[in-house]
């Protein structure tokens, strides 16, 4: 759906009957490290124009309300009552952040939210951090409460970790609320200490969404997580000083080899492998060098499809095709994995050529349309609220 904010407070006035505060958050894509920001390792994302918009006003009756435009559905929730019960429902995400804000002391009056978003659902571009920081943020003006970017990254990732019951890591949640515009952010996933890189000029970020959905809460993505905390937990035992897999090299994996499943083992190698490609990265981009900064998107894809086993063949096929164009540096699968988009490093003057042939390529192969997106570094939703909020 195309965002107006104009729209959602007109809905939200005449289903609520006030003026609604608007708070908005975007969409995130990570250039490369994927998988590595749950074990204190480093990532690379950049914050991108799709948005969620939290539309809030208060009421006298102790109640939290969520409307969603997207679902058109509105639920309603008790406050005082509220404890750790996700549905398996849209409104977990929001509510999820009512009961985050109170483990952090903040606690909210009633409220009427209306909550509008056309970040792509399922395809690895993190709607689903989008939606909680868009909420925490109008939540927080409700109660008239501040919070720094690190607490409120680690507030919303708790409402997905505990209360709908996804395995992520800090990632998403930090760059949807700390993104700058302009700039790539390079994260320490353990310190949460972060650096903005600029984008060389004479490149564009391309997402290309397979139209493959994935889901996070369980399923595949779980299990991968689950296969990695085992082979850590065997190196944390076995190699004195390495507390998470960003502590390990590959020599300590392979000498534990022998104590852990062949899938904790291949899993394990993605992570430490890629933690050292993120850091090249950075290199690569301080020095302008896009052609070795592609190169490492590639192998980062190839790791993920064979030893992470995290890819699809739709996304495969999107890879492949996209690095057959003459103007693409890199191309990488993007987000948890099992679907969603890709993220492709193009020239700047031959991105829309580049979305043609790519589109073209991938219908005449698969017989998929695949939606695709020429993306900027933006501004997260502090920025966004320091600006003067959603226009």
């Amino acid at each position: 759906m195309t965002l107006d904010g104009l729209e959602v407070l007109r809905v939200h006035r005449q289903r609520f009957g006030r003026q609604g505060r608007a708070f908005g958050a975007p969409a995130r894509v990570n250039l490369i490290g994927e998988h590595t920001d749950y074990t204190g390792g480093f990532v690379m994302p950049m914050a991108i124009d799709f948005t969620t918009v939290a539309m809030i006003s208060p009421r006298d009756d102790g109640r939290a309300v969520f409307y969603s435009l997207n679902f058109d559905e509105e639920v309603s929730f008790e406050i005082a009552g509220l404890g750790r019960t996700p549905q398996g429902h849209w409104s977990d995400y929001p509510l999820g952040v009512v009961w985050s804000l109170a483990q952090e002391g903040v606690s909210v009056s009633g409220f009427s939210m209306s909550l509008a978003g056309n970040v792509p659902v399922g395809a690895g571009l993190s709607s689903s951090a989008s939606l909680e920081v868009a909420t925490a943020m109008a939540l927080l003006s409700h109660a008239g409460a501040e919070l720094p970017l690190k607490t409120v990254a680690t507030l919303c990732r708790r409402t997905e970790n505990e209360f709908v019951g996804a395995k992520s890591g800090i990632m998403d949640q930090f760059i949807v609320a700390g993104g700058v515009a302009g700039r790539v952010m390079l994260l320490d996933c353990r310190s949460l200490e972060f650096e903005l890189l600029p984008l060389p000029s004479e490149v564009r970020v391309v997402i290309c969404n397979s139209m493959v959905q994935h889901q996070h809460a369980g399923g595949e993505y779980g299990d991968r997580r689950d296969e990695v905390e085992a082979g850590q937990a065997v190196l944390r035992l076995q190699r004195p000083g390495i507390q998470l897999l960003r502590d390990a090299t590959l020599a300590d994996l392979e000498a534990c080899k022998d104590k852990m499943s062949a899938a904790s083992f291949r899993r394990c190698r993605h992570i430490i492998s890629e933690n050292a490609r993120v850091l090249e990265a950075r290199e690569a981009l301080l020095r302008g060098d896009v052609k070795r900064f592609g190169e490492l998107m590639v192998e980062a894809h190839a790791s993920m499809r064979d030893d992470f086993a995290a890819s699809a063949p739709e996304v495969d096929a999107l890879v492949e095709i996209a690095m057959r164009q003459p103007d693409c540096f890199g191309a990488r699968i993007t987000g948890g994995g099992f679907g969603g988009c890709t993220v492709n490093l193009v020239s700047a003057g031959k991105a829309e050529a580049f979305v043609e042939a790519v589109r073209r390529e991938y219908k005449a192969a698969l017989g998929i349309e695949a939606d695709c997106f020429v993306s900027a570094p933006t501004d997260g939703a502090l920025a966004m609220a320091a600006k003067g909020g959603v226009q």
